[in-house]
């Protein structure tokens, strides 16, 4: 069987008001013809009078001419009802015809912006449809469309460097091993021992830096089951963890806070606060630091905030600090720096949890970081 064309929406429009013009002119014709009707009828009066023969006369013959009356009122009232059904067929065709010119009309702004939608691609996403015209909803649509097309175009752009950040990361310790291999490879007499070490240096970096791609890529979908979450308890595991390297590099940990209800991933929001303290720790001053951890109920919801000692820093370098690959102007190469993904991960999580990330520069020298989290259904 040959499958019938698709029902556009101009052609359902037409339909539309064609029916509901057909369905109008009916109740009006229908209506119209009740009301004749019943106003048609004339009164039949008989006047009395004269004698009884002459009476019965004269009522016979104005029963007759009633009947005709009627006769003709019925036929002029059918042949009035015949005409107008022809003109409410013709005026149907008409509006068909008209309804499908207003149609036409009206979707020409959902044409235009159906072709620059689809001329759009990655290669050109700084085109918008930027439709004209009065505010309406098909001018309501266009923008929500602009907004979302400026939404993936930065996002796109995004990801672009990203990767190619993630491409330079990632060729570094492969040409480091290249080399490596190379230089043993000419000189046979070296020292296999510190070339094993050296290896093993350069694999643990590439082995970190690609699960920290790994956790990234997975914050960015948001694919985790929401829980009820303390946040405090997730602050003070982080903070045991690291005290080891807190106390090797001279910092003190000072932790404090109340049960802090939200809702999230309690993994990912472990991953947060490690993140969080780890470069609080080792971004700090080189003896005698401090990072201050709090947690705490909010109106708005639940706030953790990491503070730490350390050089003086400039509101420009820290709106860069969350950047993948980037600590501020220079890019992450230091022992202690990992991969340069620790406050990129941390934004990322942020997002995924539909929270605030704040960083300002602390007065005195440091970091301060303020993240603000929905509160827990339960509170």
């Amino acid at each position: 069987m040959s499958r019938l064309p698709p029902m556009t929406v101009r052609l359902r429009l037409t339909l539309l008001y064609s029916a509901l013009f057909l369905v109008s002119g009916v109740v009006l014709l229908v209506a119209s013809y009740l009301v004749f009707r019943n106003a048609a009828v004339p009164n039949l009066i008989v006047v009395p009078g004269g004698s009884a023969h002459v009476t019965a006369a004269r009522e016979a013959a104005t029963q007759m001419k009633y009947q005709h009356v009627i006769r003709n009122s019925t036929d002029a009232l059918h042949q009035g009802l015949l005409r107008s059904v022809i003109v409410l067929a013709g005026m149907t065709l008409v509006s068909i015809a008209l309804g499908w010119l207003v149609a036409g009309r009206v979707l020409r702004p959902l044409r235009e912006m159906t072709a620059t939608t689809r001329h759009i691609s990655e290669r050109n996403l700084n085109e918008r449809l930027a439709l004209a015209g009065p505010r309406d909803e098909l001018r309501e649509l266009a923008d929500t469309i602009d907004g979302l097309l400026a939404r993936l175009e930065t996002h796109v752009a995004e990801q672009q460097r990203f990767a190619a950040n993630a491409s330079h990361e990632l060729r570094t310790p492969l040409a480091l091993t290249q080399a490596l291999l190379e230089v043993a490879r000419d000189d046979p007499d070296r020292d296999d021992g510190e070339l094993v070490e050296r290896l093993h240096e350069v694999n643990a970096r590439a082995i970190d830096l690609t699960e920290a791609l790994l956790m990234l890529s997975r914050t960015d979908r948001e694919s985790f089951t929401q829980e009820e979450v303390d946040l405090s308890l997730p602050a003070e595991e982080a903070t045991e963890t690291l005290l080891p390297l807190a106390e090797k590099r001279g910092v003190t940990i000072d932790t404090s806070g109340d049960p802090t209800p939200t809702h999230g991933s309690t993994a990912l929001l472990l991953q947060l606060v490690t993140n969080l303290v780890h470069n609080a720790i080792v971004h700090n001053l080189p003896a005698g630091g401090t990072v201050w951890v709090r947690t705490g109920a909010r109106p708005q919801g639940a706030e953790l905030t990491v503070e730490n000692t350390g050089e003086e820093l400039s509101p420009q370098f820290v709106s860069t600090l969350t950047e993948p690959f980037l600590r501020g102007s220079e890019r992450a190469r230091t022992d202690h720096a990992g991969v340069g993904l620790g406050l990129a991960i941390v934004r990322s999580i942020v997002d995924a949890h539909e929270g605030i990330l704040t960083l300002t520069p602390r007065h005195g020298g440091g970091l301060r970081v303020c993240v603000e989290l929905p509160r827990g259904r339960e509170s």
